[in-house]
């Protein structure tokens, strides 16, 4: 599918002035100060801030809306030791958020569980199942993290049995919310904590720090758990801006200086660890410098996730507070396999939505895709929802039945918000939340059609026909002469790279190819250089690009839009361009002006 190049041009007065401002300042090249002034650092001492991020600049979390009641009630829990139970959700996000709630009140000799609701049984959101479980076994606070917001019937229940609840969000509420004792959500409408986007686990972060505070614990005590907190922000998909790109900086830092045994595990299972002694490489082993975002996001997120998807999160939650070597590899090695077994399921399943798809020529003209089929297995149904969106590049709804209720994942495409599309149909569903790429949802089966006419309507109503086409959104042109290991350094300083905050992309025009060749299936590895530019070939790669082959041998320019990055190949350190797209038409591009 082509795709649109937006490129971010067009500086008004002001943004040249920061940009002059920046280059002086700091004596970097003016393409990397233009890249600051995109990210919304138009002076020095954001700047500052941004390449050296600080743990002191940390929010007050007693800042957010029921912390001090929060807090209050778990000191006085504490002081009677009531029994508490830690619950959290079953994807990344919530299982390590319980792993480190139930980490750090250990310390507290509190009586305490961690609960972790089957996927399948009981479903997203607390259950009344972990309700009841709470009440016979005489839990008298739950501390529920990464979910509740929307549990209203849930959290009445508990209360009903004398059980106060603790919610720990970052989901978007109803207008009214839960009676809960406390809710911890810096998106309720009532909340001024400064900083909106952490995650599950950075609220839970933000909980355990207030009450370190209040408990005169010193807050390194608390930043032991960081490594927990980069995961969940990497494989949540929240924004490395703010208060997240702290709390990233410093998780990678911790999890690559001293990974808890949990982690550690989960990293040579795939093949990913860092480099203490080079002489020991094994074959097929990917030798990193530094674990980083793509990491997590890629092989560490995914692995978690299996446990959740074909067994239950509780698997993971027990391999994260592993303490021995022994254990985490036992439990490690378990959860691998089902991270084999997860990729075959949706594999298959994903073949089966693309046939259901290309045989019924309807699809073709609607702007949404919902497909279902009762016998899918719902623990990968948003895996398959991701896939189908790469490929026909619509929002989309992958359905399942699931204990006589149908159930859902959406993903959306860029520039629209599926949630709210998800919301104009609200009075047909069970149960939904989400954010504006990812939902969840459940319905019952005489709603199903009903449900797909709704959504639809809702979809082709309002979305705009620059999220119908794929569109790769460019930082600026830059030449290959401006590319060098300085220049390099500067980038890396950028990171950690991830929503609202990528890897800057860039592109050059006019480039010419020589040493090209396939390597792989299909992937085009060459070396490009401009012919009018005074500057050295350098080494490209383009995955899955073997077509554009034949053109770059009969010597045509062509332009490319890439990544740079560090290449390693024994022993040696060379910079490399990841290319993402490649076109040969001298056309110009779409241009608009992202204002920081």
């Amino acid at each position: 599918m082509e795709k649109r190049w937006i490129v971010h041009t067009d500086f008004d007065a002001k943004k040249l002035e920061a940009v002059d401002s920046l280059e002086n300042n700091l004596h970097i090249s003016r393409s990397l100060a233009q890249l600051l002034v995109l990210r919304g650092i138009d002076n020095p001492e954001e700047a500052n801030h941004f390449f050296q991020p600080k743990l002191e600049q940390l929010h007050d979390p007693f800042l957010m809306k029921d912390m001090a009641k929060a807090v209050n009630r778990i000191q006085k829990a504490c002081k009677n030791k009531e029994k508490v139970l830690i619950f959290g959700d079953y994807d990344v996000d919530g299982t390590s958020a319980v792993a480190l709630m139930y980490s750090f009140l250990k310390r507290f000799d509190l009586p305490m569980e961690y609960y972790v609701p089957d996927r399948y049984n009981e479903g997203y959101g607390i259950s009344d199942i972990a309700v009841e479980y709470a009440h016979e076994n005489s839990f008298t606070l739950m501390i529920v993290l990464d979910c509740g917001i929307k549990c209203h019937e849930q959290i009445a229940l508990a209360n009903s049995y004398g059980i106060d609840t603790i919610v720990c969000d970052h989901h978007l509420a109803d207008d009214t919310l839960p009676d809960a004792y406390a809710v911890l959500d810096p998106k309720r409408n009532d909340c001024p904590y400064p900083f909106k986007e952490l995650s599950g686990c950075g609220v839970g972060f933000k909980l355990a720090q207030a009450l370190a505070r209040a408990r005169g614990i010193s807050d390194k005590e608390v930043y032991r758990f960081l490594d927990l907190v980069v995961i969940s922000i990497a494989s949540d998909i929240v924004p490395i801006t703010g208060e997240n790109r702290i709390l990233a900086y410093w998780g990678l830092k911790l999890l690559n200086k001293r990974p808890r045994q949990g982690i550690e595990s989960i990293l040579s299972y795939s093949h990913i660890v860092r480099i203490e002694n080079p002489e020991s490489q094994k074959k097929g082993t990917i030798f990193n410098q530094l674990v980083k975002i793509n990491d997590l996001v890629f092989n560490v997120g995914p692995r978690i996730n299996a446990a959740g998807r074909m067994d239950t999160g509780r698997s993971s939650v027990h391999l994260l507070i592993s303490e021995t070597k022994e254990k985490a590899n036992e439990l490690g090695e378990r959860i691998n396999q089902h991270n084999s077994q997860r990729k075959e399921m949706d594999s298959e399943i994903t073949q089966k939505a693309i046939q259901i798809i290309d045989k019924n020529h309807s699809f073709k003209d609607k702007r949404a895709l919902v497909v279902y089929h009762p016998d899918w297995s719902k623990g990968v149904i948003g895996i398959v929802a991701s896939r189908l969106v790469e490929r026909y590049y619509k929002p989309t709804i992958v359905l399942s039945l699931s204990n006589g209720i149908i159930t859902g994942s959406g993903r959306s495409v860029q520039g629209f918000d599926l949630y709210s599309a998800v919301c104009e149909c609200s009075h047909l569903l069970e149960h939904f939340g989400g954010h504006t790429y990812a939902v969840g949802l459940s319905l019952k089966p005489e709603k199903l059609d009903e449900f797909v006419e709704t959504f639809e309507k809702a979809v082709a109503s309002s979305i705009q026909e620059t999220s119908r086409y794929p569109t790769i959104d460019i930082d600026e042109e830059i030449s290959l002469d401006e590319i060098n290991k300085g220049f390099f350094s500067v980038l890396n300083a950028f990171e950690p790279f991830g929503p609202e905050n990528p890897s800057p992309l860039f592109i050059t025009r006019h480039v010419y190819a020589d040493s090209y060749r396939i390597v792989g299936k299909n992937h085009l590895k060459m070396t490009v250089y401009q012919r009018d530019r005074r500057s050295f070939p350098i080494p490209a790669i383009a995955f899955d690009m073997g077509e554009h082959l034949e053109r770059i041998r009969k010597g045509e320019a062509f332009h490319i839009c890439y990544h740079i990055e560090e290449n390693e190949w024994q022993g040696h350190r060379n910079l490399q361009l990841t290319i993402k797209d490649i076109k040969f038409d001298f056309a110009p591009f779409d241009r608009i002006d992202k204002k920081p």
